[in-house]
């Protein structure tokens, strides 16, 4: 059995950020979660009423961040909450919906279906093609003391509104649309080739991978391309719809560790880890690891050697920096990543093969 859960209304196009003001029109306050740099399209949603702005979301926010945006919402009182941004602001978001005026505390709903409900209208306008956050019930925060992330998953935070804008991401620079675009990807693929796979979900992915053959790598050319940039806000989404009944599996738990210790952008640390996963897993699920290889253009009847080459130089092409030691990353550390990669069991169980510690450590180091 799977259950799927979907924003209760999708708007998707050019310019259509504005339909959030038309929809809010009776709401009387909105906080509007950001960061700095989305702050700035707060005014397109021409929303009636008070307007607060909280934009101090960083990359990866931890429970002070969340702490902070749960006090902002405390003051302002809001009868709507927009999430605008990435899926760092949406996870927040979703949060703060659902716990700044419940009596519910982060440890207390942290898992599975622990949130006791939520009282405010909460809308997701997704500014980049990535996480897929706008699609979902799930929200990650960063522990800094455990150096983990803690997961929330709920109906609750399905969002009443979902807004996919192109023109919101056409500033986003190439560097971050690869990542991202590998990220989105990555939802799919993991999900696709999932020991928990599902047909209706495999046709969501089929359609989001099949979306980043066509378009990633002209959405990195060209950022105004807005065929491509919607294109791979539909692979975003596609991807998020595939992380509630099925998510990912060890290409994410295997890229958690370089975001909460090595403190990478969570899509760079996945596109690094991807070709490497797809590789190790192929033997398990070849027929559907051809598909994808062959949606991206990497080529058909590949040996392991020759994926794991392609898709390295696939995500190279698109301008990411493949290497850990590049990004920062000492030999010295690999062990601690895959100590702790590998006891992220509600992921790695996911995977179609059966991975140990040692696999993991040989993919960091294959990745160095």
């Amino acid at each position: 059995m799977i259950t799927i859960h979907q924003p209760r209304r999708l708007v998707v196009g050019a310019g259509n950020i504005s339909q959030v003001g038309t929809w809010a029109a009776e709401v009387a306050s909105t906080l509007v979660i950001a960061t700095p740099i989305t702050s700035g399209f707060a005014e397109r949603l021409q929303l009636p009423g008070k307007l607060t702005l909280f934009d101090a979301i960083p990359g990866e926010p931890d429970i002070a961040t969340l702490d902070a945006a749960l006090d902002a919402a405390r003051k302002a009182r809001p009868d709507l909450i927009v999430g605008l941004g990435g899926g760092s602001v949406m996870d927040v978001a979703k949060l703060v919906a659902v716990l700044w005026d419940s009596g519910q505390s982060l440890a207390d709903v942290a898992g599975p279906n622990r949130v006791a409900g939520r009282n405010v209208r909460l809308a997701q306008v997704a500014t980049t093609a990535g996480t897929g956050s706008e699609a979902g019930i799930r929200s990650l925060i960063t522990d800094p003391g455990k150096g983990s992330k803690i997961a929330v998953e709920s109906p609750h935070m399905i969002a009443d509104l979902a807004v996919l804008d192109p023109e919101l991401t056409y500033s986003v620079p190439p560097a971050v649309t690869a990542a991202t675009g590998v990220d989105a990807m990555a939802h799919c693929v993991e999900a696709f080739t999932n020991r928990k796979s599902h047909p209706m979900i495999d046709g969501f992915a089929r359609m989001g991978f099949n979306l980043v053959g066509k378009y990633l790598a002209r959405a990195v050319r060209d950022g105004e391309d807005t065929e491509a940039r919607e294109g791979m806000m539909l692979t975003s989404y596609y991807g998020g719809i595939c992380l509630g009944p099925v998510n990912t599996a060890a290409g994410h738990a295997i890229s958690y560790p370089l975001g909460t210790l090595l403190h990478l952008p969570h899509g760079l640390a996945n596109a690094i880890i991807f070709p490497h996963v797809l590789a190790f897993n192929q033997p398990v699920v070849s027929a559907k690891t051809a598909e994808v290889a062959d949606a991206l253009g990497l080529g058909q009847g590949l040996s392991q050697r020759d994926l794991l080459s392609a898709a390295r130089d696939f995500c190279a092409g698109l301008g990411i920096e493949m290497s850990l030691a590049a990004n920062g990353a000492k030999g010295a550390d690999l062990p601690r990543f895959a100590a702790d990669a590998h006891s992220i069991r509600r992921l790695m169980d996911n995977n179609p093969a059966d991975m140990s510690e040692a696999d993991v450590l040989e993919i960091y180091r294959a990745a160095f």
